[in-house]
């Protein structure tokens, strides 16, 4: 790492390019590709994913708040920016000022847009989301065509697309469930169509979707947890596989890397950290790290987890602190002051994927990343 912070978060340019040369081929020329950065681009650092991505051939970039939209503006990010989230009333002015594209579902969202279209003598985009099964965000297909009516009714709003999102495509390999989704959401389309209108852009579909159901009849796709090289889940990848569908040759775009704070020998029987929760059995080199939970590093890997010191595996001994790690590193011939330590990520042959964390954590990888503390610095290796 060289001089500079204790820790850094490393996002490989080459990796990111890859991948997404990966989901462009699958998506194909013909549709739209979205990026999806939100929740600081899924722990990855938003502005350091968002300009690499817009250099790299994605259309589009998706965040969760107006805050995003705006801190991709305030960069020079021109690429057009749909915001997925609630945008409040009160930050409706700045996303109209910004060019921001919104998601619409609540009729008080629709006429305030309006009104501050008018005030700017501009249109506003606006994509209107359906609801299909997620029960979450979105507008009940028996209200659809009312409501939609009303956003072209409104001056300054166009319509510029309809959108769903699946509930459980991911974490199983039965697909009936996202099926009467995606049936919900061709009726809806339909439906839309026969009364005359007919929305130019289509998309519900995330990183499982693109891969296991690409839909002919939707012309953007949004791409999340795939664009940072790691598959949604096993099932996702066995039912790629099961499918006899070609796997996307996806490559991790994070690493978490810190430095030795300090190295020191303890005897047998020593009690590590809070709690007492470790005792060593031997005479033991220990190497502490000055990264912890505040940082994103879950504490339910006390124990249990391992980092990587001069391409070998070291365990976490004790519980995780707010501040500091200790691990194990007798076994790693050499050790000094300042030597490198990856959290997540490869040293020589030897790797910790975001999946192992989750797995050791019950979690999934989207919230091991996603955790990640913004203050640790983001560079583009």
């Amino acid at each position: 790492m060289g001089a500079g912070p204790v820790q850094r978060i490393e996002i490989s340019r080459r990796a990111l390019v890859r991948n997404i040369g990966e989901f462009r081929r699958a998506i194909g020329p013909r549709r739209k590709f979205l990026a999806v950065v939100k929740a600081n681009a899924y722990g990855h650092g938003l502005l350091e994913v968002a300009r690499v991505a817009a250099a790299s051939g994605v259309d589009w970039l998706g965040v969760n708040s107006v805050d995003e939209g705006l801190a991709l503006r305030a960069a020079g990010i021109g690429a057009p920016v749909l915001v997925l989230g609630y945008a409040p009333l009160g930050a409706l002015e700045e996303a109209v000022r910004a060019g921001l594209r919104l998601t619409v579902y609540n009729r008080e969202t629709v006429a305030r847009l309006s009104r501050l279209a008018a005030a700017a003598g501009r249109n506003v985009r606006v994509h209107v989301k359906v609801e299909t099964g997620t029960w979450r965000q979105g507008v009940d297909p028996k209200g659809l065509a009312a409501f939609v009516a009303a956003v072209r009714r409104r001056p300054g709003l166009v319509l510029e697309g309809l959108s769903s999102h699946f509930a459980n495509i991911e974490d199983t390999t039965k697909h009936d469930y996202p099926r009467r989704q995606l049936a919900a959401y061709r009726a809806a389309v339909r439906d839309l169509a026969a009364r005359g209108c007919r929305v130019p852009l289509r998309h519900m579909s995330c990183t499982a979707s693109t891969v296991l159901f690409p839909e002919p009849g939707f012309n953007l796709a949004r791409v999340g947890l795939g664009l940072y090289g790691l598959w949604p889940s096993k099932e996702t990848l066995l039912s790629c596989l099961l499918e006899n569908k070609e796997p996307l040759a996806l490559e991790p775009v994070l690493s978490w890397r810190a430095r030795i704070a300090q190295v020191k020998r303890v005897p047998a029987g020593a009690y590590i950290g809070y709690g007492c929760a470790y005792r060593t059995t031997r005479p033991t080199v220990l190497a502490v790290v000055p990264v912890g939970y505040y940082d994103g590093y879950d504490r339910s890997l006390s124990n249990t987890a391992h980092v990587l010191v001069r391409g070998r595996r070291a365990p976490v001994r004790g519980r995780v602190a707010m501040d500091f790690i200790t691990v194990d590193v007798t076994d790693v011939p050499g050790v000094r002051l300042e030597d490198g330590v990856t959290l997540l990520g490869a040293d020589g042959r030897e790797r910790v994927g975001a999946e192992d964390l989750a797995a050791l954590a019950g979690t999934i990888s989207y919230e091991i990343l996603a955790r990640i503390n913004p203050l640790v610095p983001r560079v583009v290796v």
